[in-house]
């Protein structure tokens, strides 16, 4: 079995489980492909000192690697997803963060979970991802120009609301006057998206979310729509530059362009752990339905 391994970051609480991971790996013949960043910082803390294979690109990650490990939290888990793109390697996330809504794996049944891939005893969730292309094009978002939780706008520079013309499959559908609009697919509908009051989707609904961030409007609401809709947007506001968001990543972008926001043709394959099941995840770590009756 061979798996690629990125991470971004290290902290003390992290020390154990970069631990576990290679140990269980190498005691059970798993051949490691380590991000060569994230070796190169394992090396200088001293918490491996064996030689390994490193990566860099996404250009060398092909089918010959049976799945992808995401040693971190969420945001870790959607910059590997820029990692595996179209290559359709399976990802899995093991939470060294806070919430780790993704990250299913928890650090205290690490070694149970990792038996679990070494016998190939889990399922794929396949995770829908939104592609933006920008008219006239801008070269911060050229190369990785899609997201696997949500795209969104919102101002720049000022206080001042942003006036957001937005187009369904070619048809208008409403001018937002809010602080910014968020379009989420179902594996984002938990994150931004649902702190602005949007609703939270099941990973396997074939649908999107659109939700307004702060509307001047009291009848402008969250509106889910089928992921095959185009979604076609232009801003407007007092300031030159607007700000658009593909998960983490961030571009200024001119007043006046047109945003179109499609679903990509591919989707991000996330590995499921048996038992470790999406509504258990809303249970346990949204609070999902808690009540001191039940």
């Amino acid at each position: 079995m061979k798996v690629a391994i990125y991470g971004q970051y290290y902290q003390n609480s992290t020390e154990p489980i970069i631990r576990d991971i290679f140990v269980f790996f190498n005691n059970n013949g798993v051949e490691m492909v380590i991000e060569a960043n994230f070796l190169k910082m394992l090396y200088e803390k001293q918490l491996v000192k064996k030689e390994y294979k490193t990566f860099d690109s996404y250009k060398e990650l092909d089918l010959s690697f049976d799945m992808m490990i995401s040693i971190g939290g969420d945001g870790t888990i959607l910059r590997a997803a820029t990692l595996v793109r179209d290559s359709g390697i399976p990802m899995l996330g093991i939470n060294a963060g806070r919430l780790g809504f993704l990250a299913s794996v928890q650090k205290d049944n690490i070694a149970q979970f990792l038996q679990f891939v070494i016998d190939r005893n889990y399922t794929v969730s396949k995770r829908t991802l939104l592609s933006l292309e920008c008219d006239p094009p801008n070269d911060s978002i050229s190369d990785i120009n899609f997201a696997m939780n949500e795209i969104t706008v919102s101002r720049k520079d000022t206080t001042s609301m942003i006036t957001i013309d937005t187009l369904l499959n070619g048809e208008f559908l409403n001018s937002y006057w809010a602080d910014g609009l968020i379009i989420a697919t179902p594996t984002g509908s938990t994150g931004y998206s649902m702190s602005c009051g949007g609703p939270i989707l099941t990973p396997d609904v074939k649908s999107l979310v659109i939700t307004p961030i702060a509307p001047h409007n009291l009848t402008a609401r969250p509106l889910v729509i089928p992921d095959e809709t185009e979604i076609r947007l232009k801003v407007s506001g007092r300031e030159e530059q607007y700000l658009v968001s593909l998960d983490s990543r961030i571009a200024s972008i001119k007043n006046e362009s047109t945003l179109t926001i499609r679903k990509t043709p591919f989707p991000i394959n996330m590995v499921e752990i048996p038992h470790e099941t999406f509504l258990k995840t809303l249970r346990n770590k949204l609070l999902w339905g808690e009540d001191k009756r039940n």
